[in-house]
């Protein structure tokens, strides 16, 4: 195992846990501990991957989740996760890793050849290219483009893995468990606060997990450690590692946890991630800060890091990235990163701050390494990896100086991104040289680093206070705290600089979208001066990184290119999710077939018994038709069922029908408001066809409501719209009339109902009931409905029909529907029954025109189906108002027509324009299309309706129908939408 990189002795590695893992298909080694980063940097690899648009080589840059270069593609097939930072992957015991954005490796990317093409890359290049010639867009341009764009690239297979959602509630979340967020939790929990602490880390300490401090006579991890074993003591406190708090919402706050994702592969029914709500009364914001790079030429080369990455490396992971390593630093931090690596047995080269006057006590910690002030690097040498830098002096003299690691230190930026999330916005502190933000959501507070206390011994004060006073806001008082006693450290000075000049190579201001300083003052140039633009128009700050390293210098560098202040130029407003976070975890459990369930009827096992061809309604199988010996054609088997229904008696599960049941003394009064037509006159034992309306005017659904006694009604839906329309009901009865009394609760999954339809169907049903209920058109005519038992059954009849045919609709507890379908069948054969599809019934449905989801496509108003007569204008209901708009009840819109074909043997297709029959198909001249088609048995050849301006009043006339779509271009003769039976004596009979 080669670790030539991994200090003999120190970290927090457990060296008694050797790991393997393997990076582009080599093998290396690691411990428990590692990161995937501190493990290759160990193994002396530096280099990781290519950049975005010039593809230059990249390594590793940070330590945390601010890094901009090292991302991999974990894994393989179909658990590939392409864009994942190794700077935050627990490396794990068979870990597979690869580059990506090369080929065919980060050594020698082929792609490489566009840093030749630079000069034509610049900000905004995408908007002024690509222009000429037109054609070569969609024949090369946009499929190059595509081709080049992303970094990594999805498996394209199913994902095997499982995502869950979950809800916590608690009096205060703490988000970060570094020295300020741990001691908010103790202070809260202590207080008996139900405390939530959420850590992105798979340990928690933060900061003081890559520092030497001590705390109360401890080195500050063991600190730590005895921080968190007490709050595992307190009942109620949960820490949650592995999960980052990604949004701030209203009242609530989201997080994903990484519940398997240092695995290879999930254990047996865990997920792989959780998605958690959490509803906290109180927030602590103790996310820390982020060290800002320098921009300057060359600043891109693997080799040079965030200074702090540098110190975490040593102290963490026991890895020095580097044999002799320099600091170019603004701030007494970065001296604190040499001294801790001198320690750590690291050579520091050479000590270059930009600041002329650094305290003597700083300067002591870089030891004897040559130390310049004033002097900045103005050049770096190295391909794949860092060999020199180009210093310049305070005198402008330059010298080389032979390193392989450079850590830069241009200051901290508090991570305030989700404080932002509402609304707020950064401010920017000349005292503090960062964005804060004073605008925060309610209840949260901002402890530590991210409140720009930058010392150890201010984090910790400031963290618990903030506990003490979220658990005094929840009711628990405010508690005297224990000091927290942290050696002493210096404040830490800082003065910035934004952009070092030097030689002509290109400064980097967003390493992973090669945003450079040249680009965002050509940005300012062309007039892209506000932060948003400029953002838009470079990319800065758009990557997987969100910008954390290159928002501020960028910022910064536009103010001085508008000649404004940092606080007059303002910053980009943060947006969640502040991580990456997979579409799977939003998703959870809700995916597949348990986001949408296929529902069977209960006639399913005797219908495919019967062959049946099932199809998807909504979320239900329904028998599209029933295949039957010597049928080559689903035509054939459709119209076999439609001559045995007109001419016999068939019968469907029609249980998908939606099914709300209402009761209560006020039902009518609510259905009048719903309905476009009166419900409140309803008798008992009646059923009644109404139309549902939205609020703009347009048609919602169609269904019928049966009266079963005074205050119990049932009403039906469309299959498709059941959901919708209960939503609408509960809506207009909590919202709008909660003073209305009446209970509303879907039985759709109660009731199982079957259609008997055709001439012979009473004959079928009096056999199946015998003594138990007369079915006479005496006792239950057309449009009447009934209760009753069969033995110990309840059972429901309805004189309904959607076919045209005498009809009924028998309904039973969903327990005994297939009993009752069955039976039915039964019963039925001495009648020689057929059982019928949805295709069947839809040619029934058109031969009689009636309307269905075609025609209900969210466009039409009742009026356009020829329903206007139905509207009351004694009664107000929802729609009424805005249904009468002028644009509504224009004689001109499309209505309801039916349609022949001039040549009997022409099909005709669903969607077909319509046209007057002498002009030429073009937009303006469409007067409107066909919506249902179906091959009618009962007329021998195609019919269809259609929704055609004046439709009534041009019944006879002779149009046009064209499709060009499927090359059809044929004569229709406009007629009356119902084609069977136009005086309605068959379901009367």
């Amino acid at each position: 195992m080669s670790t030539s990189r991994r200090l003999a002795a120190g970290g927090l590695i457990d060296r008694s846990k050797p790991i393997g893992f393997s990076f582009d298909g080599r093998s290396y080694g690691g411990y428990a501990g590692d990161t995937l980063a501190s493990a290759l940097l160990a193994n002396d690899t530096m280099l990781v991957g290519r950049s975005f648009k010039y593809h230059r080589p990249r390594g590793i840059f940070s330590a945390g989740p601010e890094e901009p270069n090292a991302l991999v593609t974990l894994r393989s097939g179909a658990r590939a996760e392409p864009n994942t930072k190794a700077t935050t992957v627990e490396l794990f015991d068979g870990l597979n890793a690869s580059s990506q954005n090369c080929w065919p490796s980060p050594n020698f990317d082929l792609r490489a050849v566009h840093q030749l093409a630079g000069p034509l890359l610049n900000a905004g290049f995408y908007y002024k290219t690509f222009m000429w010639p037109a054609a070569f867009w969609e024949k090369f341009y946009e499929p190059a483009i595509r081709r080049s764009a992303g970094l990594g690239a999805l498996s394209g297979l199913d994902d095997p893995d499982t995502y869950e959602k979950s809800h916590a509630f608690c009096d205060l979340l703490v988000i970060g468990a570094g020295p300020a967020g741990l001691a908010a939790a103790l202070a809260a929990g202590r207080a008996g606060a139900r405390v939530i602490l959420a850590e992105e880390d798979f340990v928690l300490g933060g900061r003081l997990l890559s520092d030497t401090a001590q705390i109360d006579g401890v080195s500050a991890a063991s600190w730590a450690a005895l921080a968190e074993a007490e709050l595992n003591t307190l009942p109620n406190v949960r820490i949650l590692t592995r999960t980052a708090v990604f949004g701030a919402y209203d009242g609530e706050y989201g997080a994903i946890e990484r519940v398997s994702d240092h695995l290879p592969v999930p254990p047996p029914f865990a997920p792989r991630q959780r998605l958690w709500k959490i509803v906290a009364k109180q927030c602590v914001l103790a996310t820390g800060a982020s060290e800002r790079p320098l921009v300057f030429p060359g600043n891109d080369r693997p080799g040079v890091m965030l200074a702090s990455a540098l110190r975490t490396y040593a102290n963490r992971f026991g890895v020095t990235p580097g044999q002799r390593i320099a600091i170019f630093t603004t701030s007494d931090d970065g001296w604190r990163s040499a001294f801790d690596l001198q320690a750590a047995g690291a050579e520091i080269a050479v000590m270059v701050d930009a600041r002329t006057d650094v305290a003597p006590d700083v300067r002591k910690l870089a030891g004897t390494a040559p130390q310049f002030l004033g002097a900045h690097v103005s050049d770096t040498s190295g391909y794949r990896r860092l060999t020199d830098i180009t210093l310049t002096d305070s005198t402008d003299k330059t010298r080389s100086v032979a390193v392989d690691t450079l850590g830069v230190s241009g200051g901290w930026s508090p991570s305030i991104g989700i404080a932002t999330h509402l609304g707020g916005k950064g401010s920017w502190s000349e005292e503090k040289s960062a964005f804060l933000c004073n605008d925060l959501p309610p209840g949260m507070q901002l402890a530590g680093a991210a409140a720009a206390q930058w010392t150890l011994a201010d984090a910790l004060q400031h963290g618990a206070l903030a506990g003490a006073k979220a658990a005094s806001h929840v009711g628990l008082g405010l508690q005297a705290q224990k000091p927290i006693l942290a050696s002493d450290e210096a404040a830490s000075g800082n003065t910035p600089v934004w952009l070092f000049k030097g030689s002509r190579r290109k400064a980097f201001v967003d390493l992973q979208n090669d945003v450079t300083a040249t680009d965002v003052a050509l940005a300012a140039q062309e007039g892209f001066r506000s932060v948003e633009q400029l953002k838009r128009y470079t990319t800065l700050g758009m990557a997987t990184d969100q910008g954390k390293t290159s928002n501020v210098n960028g910022l910064a560098i536009l103010a001085g290119e508008i000649r404004q202040t940092i606080a007059e130029t303002g910053a980009t407003r943060a947006r969640p999710p502040h991580v990456p976070v997979a579409i799977g975890a939003f998703a959870g459990l809700h995916s597949g077939k348990h986001f949408k369930p296929t529902r069977l009827t209960a006639s399913h096992a005797s219908s495919a018994a019967a062959n049946a061809t099932f199809v998807e309604a909504g979320q239900w199988m329904r028998a599209q038709w029933f295949n039957t010996p010597g049928e080559t054609d689903w035509l054939q088997s459709v119209t076999r069922e439609v001559k045995a229904v007109r001419s016999g008696v068939g019968i469907c599960d029609v249980s998908t029908l939606g099914k709300i049941a209402l009761r209560g003394p006020d039902v009518g009064a609510f259905l009048d408001r719903v309905y476009i037509n009166t419900f409140s006159t309803l008798p008992v034992g009646k059923v009644r066809y109404g139309v549902m309306l939205r609020e703009d005017g347009f048609v919602m659904d169609d269904g019928t409501t049966a009266r079963l006694s005074a205050d119990h009604y049932v009403m039906t839906t469309t299959t498709v719209n059941a959901g919708k329309v209960m939503q609408h009901l509960e809506y207009c009865h909590q919202v709008l009339w909660p003073e209305l009394d009446v209970q509303i609760v879907s039985v759709t999954e109660q009731w199982a109902q079957v259609a008997v339809a055709g001439p012979k169907s009473r004959d079928l049903l009096q056999a199946l009931l015998g003594d138990a209920f007369d079915v006479s058109n005496e006792t239950i005519p057309y449009m009447a409905c009934a209760e009753f038992h069969v033995g110990t059954v309840p059972l429901r009849l309805f004189r309904v029909s959607f076919s045209g045919e005498l009809a009924y609709e028998i309904a039973a507890p969903a327990g005994y529907g297939e009993a009752l379908f069955n039976a039915l069948m039964q019963a039925g054969k001495a009648f020689d029954v057929t059982p019928y599809g949805t295709e069947a019934l839809s040619v029934m449905r058109i031969e009689k025109g009636h309307v269905a989801g075609s025609e209900l496509n969210g466009q039409t108003v009742a009026r356009d189906l020829g329903l206007g007569r139905m509207m009351s204008v004694k009664k107000d209901y929802i729609g009424r108002t805005m249904a009468g708009r002028e644009a509504l009840i224009d004689p001109d819109r499309p209505t309801l027509v039916g349609l022949r074909p001039v040549d009997r043997s022409q099909r005709l297709r669903n969607g077909a324009l319509l046209f007057a029959r002498d002009v030429t198909p073009a937009p303006d001249n469409n007067v409107g299309f066909i919506t249902s088609t179906a091959f009618s048995p009962g007329n021998n050849h195609w019919i269809g309706l259609g929704l055609l301006a004046r439709g009534p009043e041009r019944h006879g006339e002779i149009i046009r129908a064209w499709d060009p779509v499927r090359s059809g271009d044929y004569e229709l003769e406009v007629v009356d939408p119902v084609f069977i039976d136009a005086e309605g004596a068959r379901l009367r009979a």
